[in-house]
């Protein structure tokens, strides 16, 4: 029996941090043991926030390297740079026929530029690039190309899967088949949002992240600054209310848990002993991932084989789809 096919797209915008790892590539890997997986360096989604080739460069290589250390394997996936692959382009063009524009703009992303906009006295649509405003086409080409089952995807960004299928909904409704298979989300349960060091989600943009590949000696002294309250190393603590613990569940088992949780509710633990103790098992967690990463970030030349492969191999099915779709839609 055939694998049902996964997909995704990483967005290259520098070093992921552990909200990232959690909340995105965790369980995207723990998808490809039983789906084919579709995973690509979205470079041309980031070229409407990052015009600097250099920076976009190193941005691709820093976020191929960092999935591969964790344990992406591209004999067993398909790891591929969405600029190779021009068939992404022709669904797109394909695609935008039957997009309409109202279902662009309520895309979350350019409604929230347009209220920034309005609320600073601006014209509305200042600042909003043609590639911005139909991200949501383009996304929706790069899933429904691989006749993509499900796409890993987090509870914040359900809507661009509702608008891919949307769209797919379009297309085929016109033809009166399925030329193209309508995907489904997937999301992990365990790991909705993780807290960052202000107790808000963790997201660069709150500048609150623990980043992935820090050196033991920096990731102890960014762990050490999560938010605590005042409490004495004397009184007992809820767990439940604590930075520290919440981000401690994500990578700890059972055991580990239960056997904090008491030191909590028992007393005599200070805020530092449990920053310690978080410090210790996300560092024994990112060691391997941290050795591969810099071997690879030091040998370019290997992530940009394994693209450059996998991009070849994404060629071929896409080429497929394409001609495909061409011949159903009379232009082949």
């Amino acid at each position: 029996m055939q694998k049902q096919i996964a997909c995704t797209g990483i967005k290259p915008t520098g070093i992921p941090h552990l909200g990232n790892y959690l909340g995105a590539i965790k369980p995207a890997l723990e998808l490809t043991k039983n789906f084919e997986a579709r995973y690509f360096i979205a470079d041309y989604h980031a070229l409407n926030s990052n015009k600097d080739p250099i920076s976009l460069k190193q941005n691709t290589y820093e976020v191929a390297a960092t999935w591969l250390a964790c344990g992406l394997d591209p004999e067993r996936s398909l790891v591929y740079r969405q600029s190779q692959v021009p068939e992404t382009f022709d669904l797109a063009i394909m695609l935008m026929a039957f997009t309409s524009k109202g279902l662009m703009n309520r895309a979350h992303a350019y409604k929230a530029m347009v209220q920034a906009n309005i609320e600073n006295d601006r014209d509305a649509d200042d600042g909003v690039n043609m590639g911005l405003f139909t991200y949501p086409v383009l996304m929706a080409a790069d899933i429904l190309l691989f006749d993509t089952d499900v796409v890993p995807v987090g509870f914040d960004q359900a809507q661009h899967l509702e608008m891919t299928a949307d769209i797919a909904q379009s297309f085929n409704r016109n033809y009166g088949k399925e030329l193209i298979k309508v995907p489904k989300p997937y999301f992990s349960e365990t790991t909705r949002t993780v807290i960052g060091l202000d107790g808000r989600k963790m997201s660069k943009s709150y500048n609150n992240t623990i980043p992935m590949f820090l050196e033991p000696k920096k990731l102890r002294k960014t762990i050490m600054k999560i938010v605590t309250n005042s409490q004495t190393v004397q009184e007992p603590k809820d767990p439940e209310q604590c930075n520290i613990f919440a981000i401690y569940k994500l990578f700890a088992t059972n055991d580990q848990i239960e056997s904090l949780r008491t030191r909590y509710i028992s007393g005599g633990m200070g805020w530092g002993d449990a920053k310690q103790e978080l410090f210790e098992l996300i560092n024994t967690t990112l060691t391997p991932f941290r050795e591969k990463y810099k071997n690879l970030m030091e040998n370019k030349s290997q992530i940009d084989d394994i693209l450059d492969h996998g991009s070849a191999k994404a060629r071929i099915l896409a080429g497929k789809k394409i001609n495909f779709l061409k011949k159903n839609i009379g232009v082949l």
